[in-house]
């Protein structure tokens, strides 16, 4: 048999399948999630989440020297408030955990991107993400407190605040506060599409921000829906997002990668509890190779159009990029 093309020339030896490959990841374009919690002297693993930790800001450094040295590009954080109320009061208080690890984040680990969650389901007492109106939460009032949340993580020295609460207009009405306010350099990371998914339960303990009642499906996008997702990614873009994020990242590579094909603005995927947890729960029952897993995976989310990657596998894709693993 004669075959003039033979695909596998490409794959015949190790040097040459790393010459012929087409996906790279960096360090800087890792983002490591970081749950911080209010008071002294805690380092606390999280059940659901092997390996993960609530940390109070004066342990950080536990986590944040090995980011700094793996050169991590940057981390997102998530505030465990002590005080819950109706409203959420604690998301803008400028002693909150948040605004603690802001500023000394930035002053103690300059090269590190910080990014802020910025929703309600942390800090409300009902542990949904915004204001309630009975049985629902109010669009419109909402806005407000997020506004003002994103203006005291910015006021802390946030370089970049992240909406994960899915309300309408949330991404002009915080444009709009930020810039009146001096902070026009201040970027904004939308969760265009982010999902109802059952990806987060790990999160919801992690947090503590499982909701008191009913879901959130009425403001969380529909699983089923990906053509909405391309919606939610323009007026975002309209109302003047920096980057878009698709959540979760593995159940939604097909939308990460049309999010990536209709938009100029850089695109992130947030590899969320779930997917971490079910890793790290198969692993260690013998059913899966971890590190081949995080490897390919991490490949895959890239490949479909990721400029960025939000994982709690951070570190240990480090190390992999480091070894020339990846």
């Amino acid at each position: 048999m004669r075959l003039i093309q033979r695909p596998r020339r490409l794959r015949k030896s190790l040097q040459i399948r790393a010459m012929a490959r087409e996906t790279f990841v960096k360090t800087q374009k890792l983002i490591y999630p970081i749950f911080v919690e209010e008071g002294e002297n805690i380092k606390e693993e999280i059940e659901a989440m092997p390996g993960q930790y609530r940390y109070s800001v004066d342990r950080l450094d536990e986590i944040l020297s090995v980011l700094s040295e793996l050169k991590i590009g940057g981390v997102l954080l998530f505030g465990i408030p002590k005080h819950k109320d109706e409203c959420g009061s604690s998301a803008w208080d400028e002693n909150g955990p948040v605004q603690q690890a802001v500023r000394y984040i930035k002053k103690n680990y300059p090269e590190i991107v910080v990014i802020t969650d910025v929703c309600m389901c942390e800090y409300t007492s009902h542990g949904h993400c915004g204001i309630l109106c009975e049985h629902d939460v109010d669009n419109d009032k909402t806005l407000e407190v997020l506004a003002k949340t994103a203006l005291s993580h910015t006021r802390a020295g946030a370089d970049m605040v992240a909406p994960s609460d899915m309300m309408d207009g949330r991404i002009g009405f915080i444009r709009e506060t930020l810039d009146e306010n001096g902070f026009e350099n201040t970027l904004i990371m939308a969760y265009s599409a982010k999902y109802a998914s059952a990806f987060y339960g790990p999160f919801r303990e992690a947090a503590g921000s499982a909701p008191s009642f009913g879901d959130r499906a009425s403001y969380q996008m529909d699983p089923a829906n990906g053509g909405e997702a391309l919606k939610e990614i323009e007026l975002d873009i309209e109302e003047g997002a920096d980057i878009l994020m698709v959540k979760p990242a593995l159940a939604y590579l097909d939308v990460l990668y049309r999010a990536k094909e209709v938009s100029d603005r850089p695109v992130a995927a947030y590899s969320v509890s779930g997917e971490y947890s079910m890793v790290k729960a198969g692993a260690k029952a013998g059913y899966i190779d971890e590190e081949r897993i995080i490897k390919e995976s991490t490949l895959c989310i890239f490949r479909a159009g990721a400029d960025m990657l939000i994982t709690y596998f951070a570190p240990e894709i480090a190390r992999f990029v480091k070894a020339g693993e990846l």
